[in-house]
């Protein structure tokens, strides 16, 4: 799950992490009161959206950066009416874009230095790692491949949590000195302190600034959450913007499954995440190309097959449907009955390939075979790929 930067603000408010101040608006007039309120000389206003490259984005009205620098209440005003209810292009949102229902009106900061900070899991040590680099402002990808020695890596202990020397460290390594060392170990602190008390996977400030008159301040924040833990974190979970998600990814959601859509056309129904991924390999190898990654789990019930074929089907682009499934705590021949269920439901129409190992699987066959609906049988996973590939272009 993700969040906005101007709920970010909040969170880092709320632990103590020094920031910009600034306020949401949903309209112009909410941008005129916001900018009014913060009296400031130089403000920046900021589409809210789940997408990076905003600065550089396009809206399709034909406005240009989706981070402007405003001088006035009434030019904050101006700039929210050209930006809300606006679709912006990024490099991140793909040619369709993101529609814009919120701007974010902040005090604009003057800038010294930026640096880049991060807390995030590592999985080789199951454990949280920060990272750091002198490179703020930049991709730390970029940073990583070109310039490796300008990023910095500190372990965290699980139990300890992030220790004073630690910080001090790092912030030597980034290049503070004096007061600011004592504001990086703070900071660096309630961070740790936020990441751990909301279950976070991930905290990455890009740019961390140092201002000309010596403060350092998270001047923007990305924030990813364990989606296991959000059972515990109702205030977590009551920041979820559903309008910036996928659709079909909000409605596999309500059902416990895992949806990610994609750009192909055959849909892929399977239990387990790796399977999930050879399956979509191997539609590939094929010949064709995944319509979408939808795990269903280990012990899908008939319902929750039901309603991933009617998620599936709720794709335009989709003309076939592989369902690959490996019933080892599943029952092979639920899923066989959740199949025809929402066959018959949905009136399908389109080919349908289904291959099922393991757990009760010849039950599931012989339903399937007595069903009298057209459904053909994968003996093995690259025989089921090329069947429904043959049976797309046949049906095309």
């Amino acid at each position: 799950m993700n969040i906005h930067e101007y709920q970010a603000r909040e969170l880092f408010e709320k632990f103590g992490v020094a920031t910009s101040k600034g306020s949401v608006a949903s309209s112009p007039e909410e941008a005129f009161a916001a900018a009014k309120g913060l009296g400031a000389a130089k403000m920046v206003v900021k589409v809210q959206i789940h997408a990076g490259g905003r600065g550089k984005g396009t809206f399709t009205n034909g406005f240009k950066g989706g981070v402007r620098l405003v001088n006035s209440p009434q030019e904050a005003r101006e700039v929210a009416a050209k930006m809300l209810g606006q679709t912006i292009v990024t490099h991140q949102t793909g040619p369709d874009g993101k529609l814009v229902s919120k701007v974010l009106v902040a005090e604009a900061i003057d800038i010294a230095r930026e640096l880049y900070f991060a807390i995030l899991l590592d999985r080789a040590s199951s454990a949280p790692i920060v990272i750091a680099s002198t490179e703020g402002g930049m991709d730390i990808e970029h940073v990583a491949e070109h310039t490796p020695d300008k990023i910095f890596r500190e372990a965290i202990h699980s139990l300890l949590g992030l220790q004073p020397h630690q910080s001090r460290k790092l912030a030597r390594q980034l290049g503070l000195s004096g007061p600011l060392i004592s504001q990086a170990v703070k900071l660096f602190g309630a961070m740790f302190k936020l990441f751990a008390a909301r279950d976070c996977s991930l905290i990455e400030v890009n740019p961390l600034v140092v201002t000309p008159d010596g403060r350092l301040v998270a001047l923007d924040a990305k924030f990813n959450f364990d989606d296991n833990a959000l059972h515990r974190q109702p205030d977590v979970v009551s920041m979820r913007d559903k309008s910036e998600e996928d659709p079909r990814e909000v409605a596999a959601s309500a059902f416990d499954l895992n949806y990610i859509g994609l750009a192909g056309n055959i849909a892929c129904l399977v239990n387990g995440a790796g399977l999930a991924m050879a399956t979509m390999d191997i539609i590939q190898y094929a010949g064709g190309r995944p319509a979408n990654f939808l795990d269903v789990g280990g012990g899908a019930s008939k319902e929750q097959v039901a309603a991933a074929f009617k998620i599936i089907l709720g794709d335009p682009k989709v003309t076939g449907i592989l369902v690959n499934i490996f019933g080892g705590i599943m029952d092979c021949d639920v899923i066989a009955h959740g199949i025809l269920a929402a066959a018959k439901e949905t009136h399908l129409s389109i080919p349908l390939v289904v291959r099922l190992e393991g757990n009760n699987v010849e039950a599931g066959k012989k339903t399937l075979a007595e069903s009298g609906l057209p459904i053909i049988t994968g003996n093995d996973i690259a025989d089921a790929a090329h069947k429904i590939v043959a049976a797309v272009k046949k049906a095309a």
